[in-house]
């Protein structure tokens, strides 16, 4: 290479450099930006509030609704209530009283927010509800004796849900009769456990994930095909772990079921009251026994693959009144 040429390759790349470092926003000076305007927080869910009368609010946390979800109720009254009842599609809806009534204030004659009897309530909307629209209903009797009665409609709405294709063990498909009277066996004894709604509220604050550091999980509501052939929807909420991972009651309540079924393997049921229910399935191993009242957090079972499965994990399901629900709903709210 000749010398002339070589320098003249020198001057070119230290020109370019010395003129990257010279223009703003290169690697000699950092360009000046306009602050940046930080994110607004996504604005809460609006909820739909009703007037029944000038002391009284109903409020529901949507009046739009899809299969398997749930939603808050909420009155709320200056003067204190009595006899306070619900429906949602002429099934009943228990209702807890969040703050004691006391006496009437100036304050709160002239303004709902200073709610002095707050009664609460939740709605599950069933995996497999029909499409349409329902009415809520709230009566109530007012110290002066007068009922009212306040309505809001819910819209459901056909939720979207995936469908997925699983090998199980052939026995789980096409059971022998013996293993398909068990089967049917379980099913009577869990549909007469959650026709029992047991009037008190047992539970305390927020429910929680039952597995430790866990926040989420898959396959609710998910239409399988087992073995080649179409099955019933996943009721649960399915969290994989560990063979022996601690399993933890989400909320305070009394324990109703502790035993092996067909389909689940081993299942604890707890009662929350009120008509909630929250089941646990495919235990490795049972830690509690009916009757036990335990407390939010308390180890119940640990984690296995026990029933029909394709690998250990916990099924984690949601009963409202009898509708199954997607249990993370429950987590997501306060109680």
């Amino acid at each position: 290479m000749r010398p002339s040429f070589l320098f003249l390759q020198c001057w070119t790349v230290l020109w370019v450099v010395v003129s990257a470092l010279a223009a703003p926003g290169t690697f000699g000076q950092t360009k000046k930006r306009a602050p940046q305007k930080k994110a607004a927080p996504a604005p809460a869910a609006a909820w739909t509030k009703i007037d029944c009368t000038q002391d009284i609010e109903l409020r529901l946390s949507s009046a739009k609704s899809t299969q398997g979800s749930l939603v808050q109720l909420e009155l709320r009254s200056a003067t204190p209530l009595a006899d306070v009842s619900g429906t949602w599609d002429d099934k009943p809806v228990p209702l807890w009283q969040e703050t004691a009534p006391a006496a009437k204030t100036v304050a709160a004659s002239k303004t709902k927010s200073a709610s002095q009897d707050i009664r609460r309530g939740l709605v599950g909307i069933d995996l497999e509800k029909a499409a349409g629209t329902f009415d809520v209903a709230v009566t109530a009797k007012t110290a002066g004796g007068t009922t009212v009665t306040c309505k809001v409609p819910i819209a459901v709405r056909v939720g979207t849900f995936a469908t997925e294709h699983l090998k199980v063990a052939p026995n789980f498909v096409e059971p022998n009769p013996e293993q398909l009277a068990k089967a049917q066996e379980d099913g009577k004894k869990l549909r007469e456990l959650y026709t029992t709604i047991t009037p008190e509220k047992l539970w305390q604050g927020r429910f929680r994930v039952p597995i430790e550091g866990a926040t989420t999980g898959k396959n609710f509501g998910r239409r399988r095909v087992l073995n080649g052939k179409p099955s019933t929807p996943h009721t649960g909420v399915d969290i994989p772990s560990l063979t022996g991972t601690p399993v933890h009651a989400s909320q305070r309540g009394r324990v109703v079921l502790a035993e092996e079924l067909y389909f689940s393997g081993d299942t604890v049921l707890i009662d929350h009251g009120l008509g909630i229910y929250t089941l646990y399935g495919h235990f490795s191993e049972i830690d509690v026994k009916p009757g036990d009242l335990v407390e939010a957090g308390a180890v119940i079972g640990k984690v296995g693959a026990t029933g029909r499965v394709t690998g250990p994990h916990l099924h984690w399901g949601l009963t409202i009144d009898r509708s199954r629900v997607n249990a993370l709903s429950i987590v997501r709210i306060g109680n």
